[in-house]
């Protein structure tokens, strides 16, 4: 294919997400992390205790979040932060990250999400949560916002087998992931989805056989991650139990994968993230060393090359 004849109006082999970003706002768009002191009804004892069997939100936290502090300190600091690094970035997303961001009554959500708006040089919302941690009430809120401010809520969806969610302790359904995105999507709002490949009990072919349900969702843009083991986490321990039931990626296995994948995948979405890094101290088991994010895209768009596919490639629309 013709490099301009991709869907996405760009010479890379993927919906790339930076790109996007570029091509809407005519700039590089900088997220900021915040940590707004937020928990999850599978922790705090409404439906469970002890969370998700593979979350230890510290290996993913950068330094200047601090529940402690206060919303709009913590951006002006993410700012700061990010500024020594990425020097042209002006415009910013504040992304609202560890647990469940949308798990308060809506009162206390406005006067998080508004502190962080005001601040200079935010132009957006990332919003993540669970699919049962949201309503009417609180979607027709962020729907306003949408119409001054770029909102987007990012979905843990993890996978589309309820058997696996029971195993992992997730403490909701693939159908109430389906019902939650599905609502988003038509009040107007960005929906993004997460998902890992790896988790315990999933064959390789039951992660790639997911592609075609994942590809007919109404999503915008979409994140994966390799399942990466990680210290003082439940699965850490059933790891150490049951090592056979993780099929876990090599790191040339992943970019295999995950190619194979992407060429199947709805050419749509906009692709945030092929992969996670946990740094090495955190992990309890195999991990692929100091390899970074942006070595991990280099190699999957030299596969892509290599191949002569891209996103979307194979992909097959329902009924066709």
């Amino acid at each position: 294919m013709d490099n301009n004849n991709y869907p996405w109006n760009h010479d890379r082999r993927y919906n790339a997400y930076s790109l996007y970003f570029k091509h809407k706002f005519g700039e590089r768009v900088q997220k900021i992390s915040v940590d707004a002191g937020f928990t999850c009804p599978n922790r705090d004892g409404i439906l469970s205790r002890g969370g998700c069997t593979y979350c230890n939100n510290d290996a993913f936290n950068p330094s200047y979040c601090d529940p402690k502090k206060p919303i709009e300190h913590q951006v002006r600091e993410g700012i700061e932060f990010h500024k020594i690094r990425y020097r042209r970035a002006k415009k910013y997303l504040v992304y609202f990250q560890p647990y469940s961001n949308t798990y308060k009554p809506l009162e206390e959500l406005k006067t998080l999400y508004e502190g962080a708006l005001k601040q200079n040089g935010v132009i957006g919302l990332v919003i993540g949560t669970r699919p049962d941690c949201i309503d009417n009430e609180k979607l027709e809120y962020l729907q306003k916002l949408s119409e001054e401010y770029y909102i987007i809520i990012e979905y843990g969806i993890e996978s589309i087998y309820n058997s696996t969610l029971d195993r992992i302790n997730r403490w909701h359904s693939f159908e109430q992931s389906l019902d939650a995105i599905k609502i988003t999507a038509k009040f107007g709002i960005n929906v993004g989805a997460h998902f890992i490949f790896g988790l315990p009990g999933e064959t390789r072919e039951m992660m790639m056989k997911s592609v075609s349900q994942i590809s007919e969702l109404p999503l915008t843009t979409i994140k994966f991650h390799q399942l990466q083991i990680v210290e003082g986490t439940t699965m850490a321990k059933d790891y150490k139990v049951y090592p056979s039931d993780y099929d876990l990626f090599s790191f040339d296995e992943y970019i295999e994968f995950i190619v194979n994948f992407t060429e199947r995948l709805n050419p749509n979405f906009i692709i945030e993230r092929f992969a996670g890094e946990v740094p090495p101290r955190y992990l309890a088991g195999p991990g692929w060393g100091l390899i970074r994010n942006d070595q991990i895209n280099v190699a999957i768009e030299k596969e892509l090359q290599r191949r002569n596919t891209w996103q979307g490639k194979l992909h097959k629309k329902t009924g066709s």
